[in-house]
């Protein structure tokens, strides 16, 4: 078992990625980068890819793909530029299920690779031998291959499964490890990378991806249309991503706007007007916002997450359109990467919530400027909740900030721990240095280790140099090491309180007591206030862990008209208690909700309640996820296989 700390090589002080690739940026809309992007990087081990870019590192790649929506499949080159130490004879790249038909240099000559043992969860190392590299030297790889249909990182939809019902649909979600299936490079976070491509698709669908567009409306070829993009801008392997389907695109302002399917396009643009003022206020916080455009695309419903901060184009679930913007604190938190995880990228999974954690502390103080304090403090207080419950649930290990994902999916390591915990200690720092004091080094620290990998190791070192600066009494309030390396929450975490929750607290009481629903303020709260009523739980629950009744259930579903809601926070939120009540009136609410949306935050804890009520809920569980599975990214089937099982 390898840990990150103290595993940086000593081979490992060489310039590496980071530097302006083969393309240049002439016409981009990009800024230039800053001189932390050109710095020499310290690798570390990432036991998630068989790189080892401390030998040799991709700088580049350049992607020339055709899409075969019959076969499943994308097919062409990559062409990969490569550099390394001097005397380098190869280099080990990470690929999964991906059919490898032969990789020659530059001029066409053959190189010699091999592809190791597949692992589940890794993939195979794919070696390729090369000349030795002289120093500076760039050797160019071109590997021809193609992706397999059940690539992990790419969903083929039907027509049936988008909301046009016309075309065919594809889309990419290669966080945190599957981009090695449709991609093959050294892919680990760590290991930056610019890159761009060339895609052919069908003539009557766009190709959008996760960088500059170079062609608006496609050029006509053989087959169809060729889509030509380019980020010049160094990024970690897993923001590389595709979108090919029947899409339009609305302006938001001059540099945000919003693509997807023409018949949602009116209802996605105004639902999120927001967006060009969050990115105005983001940059009043914490420095510029240094990509460009910032796009979003709203996806077919089986988008498993609620949003993917891919650079320039966030990928986003429909179930944020909400005909009212009270969800737009998505946007907030993808945007927000755009500064944490995206200039700042965590080097390995193991300290995921540099990414994180700084990206919802980052979130609320955009929601805080744009919609006020009490606002924010709802935001906070609902995920101090959530983070109660995962803390109950996880053992001990892995409530720690820096986790231990040593033989795991790196998808473990994707909860509440990282988000909320991490969010919580940097609210912690600010609580007792003050805002002003804390803003300011936030700020310092993005532009220190702009388009660099960051570790918590090198985090300590900067705050410490930046923020502490020697003050020993101040080192021990913060209590750091305790937030990071330490179990549960420390003694100095203060929870948030929001006193626009104590009247929604007391309804709920009333209502368990025995109240009638119709004296539920419902039509006057937020939905933030309906999320927190749906999950107060009565402090001393029965047995059964049930404190309402049928006919409480039955007035709440009627009187509330939670039949009809439309809001996917607050259905959800309703059929957990639906669920754990065995209340059989909703499940037809619940078979609807499960089998029209793929988001993984809502799919994966309502399947696991229903396996939990064993007699009553597992029958359902098995049927309706039958149903449910085909319409599912593998991102979700991957989680809920392990409780459901999967169907035969």
């Amino acid at each position: 078992m390898i840990r990150t700390a103290g595993l940086v090589s000593a081979l490992a002080l060489m310039l590496a990625t980071g530097g302006c690739a083969t393309m240049t940026a002439s016409g981009s809309d990009m800024p230039p980068l800053p001189a932390s992007a050109t710095a020499p990087v310290q690798y570390v081990r990432d036991i998630h890819s068989y790189a080892r870019p401390e030998i040799a590192h991709v700088r580049h790649v350049s992607l020339d793909l055709k899409t075969d929506f019959a076969a499943k499949t994308l097919s062409g080159t990559a062409t990969l530029d490569v550099q390394g130490v001097p005397g380098a004879t190869e280099i080990i790249l990470d690929a999964r299920n991906l059919d490898i038909r032969g990789i020659a240099d530059a001029s066409g000559a053959p190189l010699q690779f091999t592809l190791g043992a597949s692992d589940p969860i890794l993939g195979q190392p794919l070696t390729v031998r090369f000349p030795a590299l002289a120093d500076g030297a760039t050797q160019k790889l071109v590997i021809t291959y193609a992706t397999r249909p059940d690539a992990a990182a790419l969903q083929w939809l039907t027509p049936a499964q988008t909301a046009g019902g016309r075309q065919p649909y594809l889309f990419s979600q290669g966080q945190a490890i599957l981009t090695r299936t449709w991609v093959p490079t050294q892919d680990s976070p760590g290991i930056r990378q610019t890159w761009d491509a060339r895609i052919v698709a069908p003539s009557d669908l766009k190709v959008v991806m996760s960088a500059e567009t170079l062609t608006t409306s496609g050029e006509a070829v053989d087959g169809g249309k060729a889509w030509r993009f380019r980020m010049t801008n160094p990024v970690p392997p897993y923001l590389i991503a595709i979108g090919v389907g029947d899409v339009d695109f609305a302006a938001i302002d001059h540099r945000t706007g919003v693509w997807t399917e023409p018949s949602r396009l009116h209802a996605a643009h105004d639902e999120l007007v927001p967006t060009a003022r969050m990115v105005d206020v983001a940059e009043e916080l914490y420095g510029p916002y240094r990509w460009g455009r910032y796009d979003i695309l709203v996806l077919p419903p089986s988008f498993p997450f609620g949003g993917m901060e891919n650079p320039r184009l966030t990928f986003a679930t429909p179930t944020i359109i909400a005909g009212d913007q009270s969800l737009v604190s998505l946007v907030a938190h993808e945007l927000a990467h755009s500064w944490s995880g995206n200039l700042v990228t965590n080097a390995t999974w193991a300290d995921f919530w540099l990414n994180e954690g700084f990206t919802v502390y980052f979130e609320n103080r955009i929601m805080e400027a744009l919609y006020g304090e009490e606002r924010a403090l709802m935001l906070q207080s609902l995920g101090w909740g959530d983070l109660q419950s995962t803390l109950a649930d996880l053992p001990p290990a892995d409530t720690r900030l820096k986790i231990d994902l040593a033989g795991r999916d790196p998808d473990d390591g994707l909860t509440d721990i990282a988000y909320e915990k991490g969010a919580a200690f940097l609210r912690t720092i600010e609580r007792i240095v003050g805002r002003e004091r804390f803003d300011a080094w936030l700020k310092g620290y993005f532009e220190r280790n702009a388009f660099r990998p960051m570790t918590t190791e090198l985090f300590l070192e900067d705050i410490r140099a930046n923020l502490v600066k020697g003050d020993q009494a101040l080192e021990r309030q913060l209590m750091m090491d305790a937030w990071i390396y330490q179990p549960g929450m420390p003694s100095n975490w203060v929870p948030p309180v929001s006193n626009a929750f104590v009247p929604v607290d007391a309804a709920a009481r009333a209502f368990a007591a025995g109240g009638p629903a119709s004296a539920i303020p419902w039509a006057g709260w937020s939905t933030q206030e309906r999320q927190r009523f749906l999950a107060w739980r009565q402090p001393v629950a029965t047995s059964d862990g049930r404190w309402l009744t049928n006919a409480q259930l039955a007035d709440l579903e009627s009187t509330l008209n939670l039949k009809a809601e439309g809001n996917a926070e607050v259905v959800f939120a309703w059929l957990q208690i639906a669920v754990k009540h065995r209340y059989q009136p909703a499940v037809p609410t619940l078979e609807h909700f499960l089998t029209t949306q793929g988001r993984r935050k809502f799919v994966l804890p309502l399947f696991t309640s229903l396996w939990a009520e064993g007699d009553w809920g597992r029958p359902i569980a098995t049927r309706v996820y039958a149903q449910a599975r085909p319409g599912y990214h593998p991102v979700t089937t991957g989680s809920v296989d392990e409780v459901v099982g999967r169907p035969n």
